[in-house]
């Protein structure tokens, strides 16, 4: 560098390569969600994002590692707004809803995703399954914990309740994406509620 160019800080350096790297997942999100891993090249990604192929694997180095980071920013997001480790298992679940509002595209891609990695083989599967494993785990964690205090019904069993509430939240996010004029919020609380019902120890009288 001459001594008359002036010099760009490191900070600002790193500033612009978060942003550009911010903007291939924006843009991958919306790809992936609208076409599918198969159908989505990083290429496409690349182009799209107005960046260079070169660019792009400056960032990620593969299409696998860009699926990883857009599921990063799911969990990332779940992790922030959600309380399911120490909060209430009705409360939390009409929050839900709020994840539709605030990121859209993260709904689209992690169903899209979803589905086309059931298979074994499939590059994603194995993480998609131990995700599936983990929250079962933390929502009888919570069901278990309110049995032994005495919240919930001990004649329930943790492990199917847990099943059927993310299948109901799995299930709702495809409704979604095929209509998005469902009325999630009263969908969300009518389910809590009813389940709080069900949970609820029964009256000795």
């Amino acid at each position: 560098m001459s001594e008359s160019e002036p010099s760009r800080p490191y900070a600002t350096l790193l500033a612009k390569g978060e942003d550009r790297r911010q903007r291939i997942m924006l843009v991958a999100e919306r790809l992936l969600a609208r076409n599918g891993w198969r159908n989505t090249s990083l290429a496409q990604i690349a182009r799209e994002a107005g960046v260079t192929p070169a660019g792009l694997l400056h960032h990620f180095q593969s299409k696998e590692q860009l699926l990883n980071a857009v599921l990063d920013a799911r969990d990332a997001d779940d992790a922030v707004h959600a309380d399911y480790r120490s909060g209430d298992l009705v409360s939390e679940l009409m929050r839900v809803p709020e994840r539709f509002d605030r990121a859209p595209e993260l709904v689209g891609t992690f169903t899209v995703l979803l589905a086309e990695n059931i298979a074994p083989d499939a590059p994603l599967h194995d993480r998609l399954l131990k995700r599936y494993r983990d929250a079962v785990d933390i929502i009888v964690g919570i069901i278990r914990r309110g049995q032994q205090s005495g919240k919930y019904r001990t004649d329930v069993d943790p492990a199917q309740k847990a099943t059927e509430i993310l299948a109901f939240i799995n299930g709702m996010e495809t409704l979604w994406l095929l209509d998005p004029s469902i009325p999630l919020t009263e969908v969300f609380k009518g389910y809590a509620e009813a389940l709080g019902r069900e949970l609820a120890p029964r009256s000795s009288t």
